[in-house]
């Protein structure tokens, strides 16, 4: 666990900082991959782990899913007013980067210029990050299925593929829930449903109903 110093409240500049601290003890770190996944989500960290084989981490990747039906438009006001167009990978869902993406984004993202990025941009870190890869770097976002935000409907995701998928939400609207349709534990002690999940995919661990 690392302290960000960052405020724990939900405005766009603390997560800004929170996704800074996390940018740069990436790049401090001899790590391949940089992977962030909200605190609502359920990871299947073997199933990232294989998934990530797939790819070179000495190439540039940019791993996530969408959580819009087009690229997002903002009017950038640098030096000449423009309308740029651009896609990101959703923090709800999950996204990962390539070391050697990382590498190239620092001269705009690390010791603290993620934050002052977001700022002048005045969107959230998630947002940030994709103005950063897709606009200012050109490289592409590939949208990767397996990731799932709570901006999806859970319970359309198919039991029988439940194990190739990586991340998983849910969410709560008045007395509805958006978690995956899977059985296990008494929904009043496992409400988001991410206990009897880990168990279906775990079923070896002694806390799992037999």
């Amino acid at each position: 666990m690392i302290n960000t110093n960052c405020s724990s409240s939900h405005s766009r500049k603390a997560l800004c900082c929170k996704m800074s601290v996390e940018f740069d003890t990436f790049i401090e770190s001899n790590k391949k991959w940089f992977c962030h996944f909200d605190d609502d989500n359920y990871v299947n960290v073997p199933r990232l782990v294989r998934f990530l084989g797939d790819y070179s981490p000495m190439e540039d990747w940019y791993l996530g899913k969408t959580s819009i039906q087009a690229p997002l438009e903002i009017t950038n006001k640098d030096k000449v007013s423009q309308k740029v167009k651009f896609w990101f990978a959703t923090g709800g869902a999950g996204f990962c980067l390539s070391r050697a993406l990382a590498l190239k984004m620092m001269p705009v993202a690390s010791g603290g210029k993620f934050i002052s990025t977001g700022e002048k941009i005045r969107l959230p870190d998630d947002v940030t990050m994709g103005y950063i890869i897709e606009h200012l770097l050109r490289k592409p976002l590939t949208v990767v299925e397996q990731f799932h935000s709570h901006l999806e409907p859970m319970k359309f995701i198919r039991r029988e593929i439940l194990e190739d998928q990586i991340s998983f939400s849910y969410s709560k609207n008045k007395d509805e829930w958006n978690v995956v349709k899977i059985e296990g534990f008494d929904v009043k002690y496992d409400p988001n449903r991410f206990l009897s999940l880990h168990c279906y995919l775990f079923p070896r661990f002694t806390f799992c109903p037999r």
